[in-house]
């Protein structure tokens, strides 16, 4: 039996690899005939003030933020996403792989669809992988790519 894939997650962070995920996800999201739904998570600044008393988080001036967000993923998606994509944009305020995992439940979404930054040695140890512990909670299945992946090879044609 064919996995049906109605609903396909797509974190964006802005970066050129959430980027190229995106355009994996559209290609592969017309193929199942899926919608999309954009996540981006905007994350908390943390201060450590005073050791004695622990990390606070601190959040971003809430309105300026939300508002350059919405912006922002409304430019991407227009750039991006053909008009024929039905398309959900979602901008959440946490912890990135936290929001990703409940976003992913709360849409019911049948997979994600997520770039790997690559990190390696130390910042990888000290920072681990939102990617990673994405796929070690999410409540679907977790496709992750990484540059140059596979079937990277996007033409213009293929955009409209």
């Amino acid at each position: 039996m064919e996995p049906k894939i109605n609903k396909v997650l797509v974190p964006i962070d802005f970066s050129d690899y959430s980027k190229s995920s995106l355009k994996y996800a559209v290609n592969f999201a017309k193929h199942f005939n899926a919608s999309l739904i954009l996540v981006y998570v905007i994350e908390p600044v943390i201060y450590p003030p005073d050791f004695s008393m622990g990390q606070i988080a601190i959040p971003t001036p809430g309105l300026e933020m939300d508002k350059r967000a919405v912006e922002e993923l409304d430019k991407l998606a227009e750039q991006e996403i053909p008009s024929s994509l039905p398309v959900k944009k979602i901008i959440k305020t946490g912890k990135p792989f936290v929001e990703i995992i409940e976003t992913a439940a709360e849409e019911d979404v049948d997979l994600i669809i997520i770039a790997t930054h690559g990190h390696s040695g130390v910042e990888h140890i000290l920072f681990g992988s939102t990617a990673e512990k994405v796929v070690r909670k999410a409540p679907c299945p977790v496709l992750t790519l990484r540059e140059p992946a596979k079937g990277f090879q996007f033409k213009e044609e293929m955009k409209k």
